[in-house]
């Protein structure tokens, strides 16, 4: 996959450049159609998820709003560096492509790319913390 692709992701904005080739040749596309439920709170996290295209909903999660998420968005990161678990529901509202890493391939790219680490480390931080 084209490195380029992440420049749509403000999570990703500061990455090296060797940082973002490997997270690139790493991510796999999932395409969903509306109303798919990508994720369920409390159920094991092992994967993260950065929104290409399309929108999905936040739902069940603590601040009790539903949220939106659209392109540019990234989510799951709290279940796979900080919990385990998920905190939220996430359903898509309209067609989707995400691109996936999963935990496994995470843990395999994990030592090459530090700083992804801590941008995600970050976000679900702050978002842990509303």
């Amino acid at each position: 996959m084209d490195p380029n692709r992440f420049a749509a992701f403000p999570l990703l904005a500061d990455l090296p450049d060797a940082e973002l080739a490997v997270l690139a040749e790493t991510v796999h596309e999932v395409d969903l159609d509306a109303g798919a439920r990508v994720v369920t709170v409390d159920d094991y996290g092992t994967g993260i998820y950065f929104v290409e295209q399309g929108e999905a909903d936040v739902v069940d999660h603590p601040g009790g709003e539903t949220e939106t998420l659209g392109p540019g968005d990234t989510f799951g990161e709290i279940a796979l560096l900080l919990t385990g678990q998920r905190t939220a529901t996430v359903v898509s509202r309209t067609p989707m492509r995400l691109l996936a890493l999963s935990g496994q391939d995470f843990d395999g790219i994990r030592s090459r790319v530090p700083e992804l680490e801590s941008s995600l480390r970050r976000l679900g931080v702050e978002r842990a913390g509303r």
